[in-house]
């Protein structure tokens, strides 16, 4: 552990002990533990702050109210060759979204393509993770899953939607592979928490207040205030980030029986669920594709390669460092927090010894 200006750094290996050990002290199995600790590590070591052990004390704080089942056992509520539905059992969204990843994966190898919905599960941590788990196979991975409602629609002025995060991944043939993943919000939700942990305003074209207007202050979302769609402006809401959080919400809730739009379970241990329950827990969706079924994977991989270099080669906005490709940001942070240690706020340092005080499972 060391301080660096606010944030104290800690090492990985150390933040991913501390996760399994917390999920096994509810009863979470150890093997499942380990998956659901790298999950979250995925988030903390590629800088994605908001999806990592900050959301620990959720997790803690759900297990312990017992709302979230440690041993789950999934079922197939509908399968044909290439498509299935499946019950999560109110599991961890931490494990069962890596096991209905590789169900999907598995169909891939199997009949060329494989596509699963999921109801009956938990917030499954960073989108991004689960199409990065096809890859080794040469497969595209897909992922996506809805969330508590946090985002007007567009004109709405209150919170009907989740930030429904889509994702995809591509591999390169001597390149590393293009990873895209996206809230169909303006920013995460996590990004919100950041600002006020911090003390600081949000641009225009985050979020609205209570009423409806612009806002720059992260408190007036979190009091009643809504996160925008993506492509919203200083002016007010977006109606592409608003179609891509339809067909998300449609695709991983609406198709697999789950709860969707403002009836999604919320992910936190105060806000109890809707009156009106239109399905079981939230939902995900997962797709994958062998690319061996449409071309020749080398060659593919090579085109990915040339597009990459292509893409790089473009005409920088001045004054920037030139073009990135999805999935840049978070190798790079990956090179650096590997050496520097990963940086945790202090509020969420509290949090983690809150845990500590609980359980007895030493944090630092």
């Amino acid at each position: 552990m060391r301080k660096k200006k606010n944030n104290i750094h800690f090492s990985a290996t150390q933040l991913r002990e501390f996760s399994t050990r917390t999920f096994t002290y509810f009863g979470v199995p150890y093997d499942e533990a380990v998956l659901a600790a790298d999950v979250l590590a995925y988030s903390d070591e590629h800088g994605i702050d908001s999806h990592g052990i900050a959301r620990l004390k959720t997790y803690f704080d759900l297990l312990r109210a017992k709302k979230i089942n440690p041993r789950p056992e999934l079922r197939m509520l509908r399968e044909r060759a290439s498509v299935a539905t499946i019950d999560g059992d109110n599991g961890l969204g931490l494990v069962v979204g890596p096991k209905c990843m590789e169900i999907a994966i598995q169909k891939a190898r199997l009949h060329g393509s494989g596509w699963v919905s999921v109801c009956n599960t938990n917030h499954y941590g960073a989108a991004g993770y689960y199409p990065v788990m096809a890859l080794k196979d040469d497969i595209i991975g897909l992922s996506m899953t809805n969330t508590t409602k946090g985002v007007a629609p567009f004109n709405g002025a209150e919170k009907m939607l989740g930030t429904n995060p889509i994702a995809i991944a591509f591999p390169g043939l001597k390149e590393p592979p293009v990873v895209i993943d996206f809230a169909s919000s303006a920013v995460a939700y996590g990004k919100v928490e950041i600002a006020g942990r911090m003390a600081e305003e949000m641009p225009l074209g985050w979020c609205i207040d209570k009423q409806g207007n612009p806002t720059t202050s992260p408190t007036d979302m979190m009091q009643g205030g809504a996160l925008l769609p993506l492509g919203a402006d200083k002016n007010g809401s977006g109606h592409k980030g608003y179609c891509l959080a339809a067909m998300v919400d449609m695709l991983s809730a609406v198709l697999s029986g789950a709860n969707w739009g403002p009836f999604t379970v919320p992910f936190a241990i105060d806000s109890a669920p809707t009156e009106r329950q239109v399905g079981k827990g939230i939902g995900h969706f997962f797709g994958a594709m062998d690319i061996d079924g449409f071309r020749d994977v080398n060659e593919f991989k090579s085109n990915i390669d040339d597009w990459i270099h292509t893409m790089r080669n473009t005409a920088p906005i001045p004054g920037t460092g030139g073009v990135l490709i999805p999935g840049d940001p978070e190798r790079e942070a990956y090179t650096l927090r590997m050496k520097e240690g990963i940086p945790l706020h202090p509020e969420v340092v509290s949090s983690l010894k809150t845990i500590e005080e609980y359980t007895g499972i030493k944090f630092d």
